[in-house]
């Protein structure tokens, strides 16, 4: 059997180049030659402590979620796909049984396998096998670099999705990594009115405005709610929590209306975080999760394709895969926000 590269996470801070069999794709599976993979925060997470939550890399993972390549084989039962297509790779396998999938819910099905997690390995290796039901072709024009990002531009819209943003609504985040920006460019692309995005990191806050954001405020050095109080007086219609930082969770129901909604995306390492539940009651305040994504990449692709989004613009850098862990090293610089492994 043909062999190939894969970086495999061995330890914290530790990754081993090494070789593995190339997989054969069953027969409702197509083989992807991996082209790009984005560093995503959980993949630096794993990076850096080797676990999350309970959850430990006890031998050895490779990461990578976000990815796109180009179709090597495919298997008996798959028609749709062919060898040279080039494809967006979407990292979770719902199980299809239970009371989630069965509702169209898949990215809550307690048994989705999902890559770059313990028991499912991710993209960072030059060939993946992957049910083709979960693989998307991506039309001409578009780079596999944006098709690697549909990933996290599928949070980012599952988020404005489950907030309901739509035309003329205001509209606050917390945060500009990268599920900030990919929200930014959801909202703005779902009519929003009015924008604002909230950082501790100038370069990021900057970046944010050269993507259309109205206003930016630094946390760090800024009242949030008296800065809101001047800009937009009654409360932001939707605010969208993509930090997990305890703060800005427990101030972030403070900066929407009455009868406005609070989208929490952001995972704290402290999972109780105060809220002011009276008056979250006594103005009708909406709050919800958003996990993932589910039944996003048809139409991430789509608002790639037709200029509506613009993800290139938040990678900082792409490294090769032979240099993987300076690139995650890199990654963890506070003012990056994307890095992409060049796989091939």
């Amino acid at each position: 059997m043909t062999g190939m590269d894969v970086a495999e996470l061995i330890g914290p801070g530790e990754f081993e180049l090494r070789n593995r069999d190339r997989p054969k794709p069953d027969a409702d599976e197509v083989l992807v030659a991996v082209s790009r993979v984005g560093i995503c925060g959980s993949d630096l997470h794993w990076y850096e402590h080797g676990q999350m939550g309970d959850r430990v890399v006890d031998d050895s993972l490779i990461l990578g979620h976000e990815s796109a390549g180009e179709i090597a084989d495919v298997g008996a039962n798959v028609s749709e796909l062919s060898v040279g297509d080039r494809v967006a790779i979407e990292p979770g396998i719902p199980c299809g049984k239970c009371q989630a999938c069965r509702d169209g819910d898949y990215n809550l099905c307690p048994n989705v396998e999902f890559m770059s997690t313990p028991g499912t390995d991710g993209a960072l290796a030059e060939y993946v096998a992957w049910p083709a039901k979960f693989v998307h072709p991506l039309p001409e024009g578009m780079t596999v670099t944006e098709g690697a990002l549909c990933e996290p531009l599928s949070v980012g819209l599952q988020a404005i999705q489950r907030g309901d943003v739509g035309v003329g609504d205001t509209v606050l985040i917390m945060g500009a990594g990268p599920i900030g920006r990919t929200a930014l460019e959801c909202a703005t692309a779902a009519g929003a009115a009015e924008i604002v995005v909230v950082d501790i990191v100038d370069e990021k806050l900057d970046q944010a405005v050269d993507q259309g954001a109205d206003l930016a405020i630094n946390s760090n050095t800024q009242n949030v709610l008296k800065v809101l109080e001047t800009a937009i007086p009654t409360g932001v219609d939707v605010a969208i929590e993509a930090t997990g930082a305890p703060p800005a969770i427990e101030t972030v129901p403070d900066t929407v209306g009455r009868g406005g909604t609070v989208v929490l995306v952001g995972l704290a390492a402290d999972q109780a975080v105060p809220f002011d539940t009276y008056r979250l009651v006594r103005n009708q305040i909406n709050v919800c999760g958003s996990y993932r994504f589910a039944n996003t990449y048809s139409t991430a692709i789509e608002l790639i394709a037709d200029g509506s989004v613009d993800v290139e613009s938040m990678v900082d850098f792409h490294a090769p895969l032979s240099e993987v862990s300076d690139a995650f090293e890199c990654a963890t610089e506070s003012d990056v926000v994307k890095g992409v492994i060049d796989v091939v």
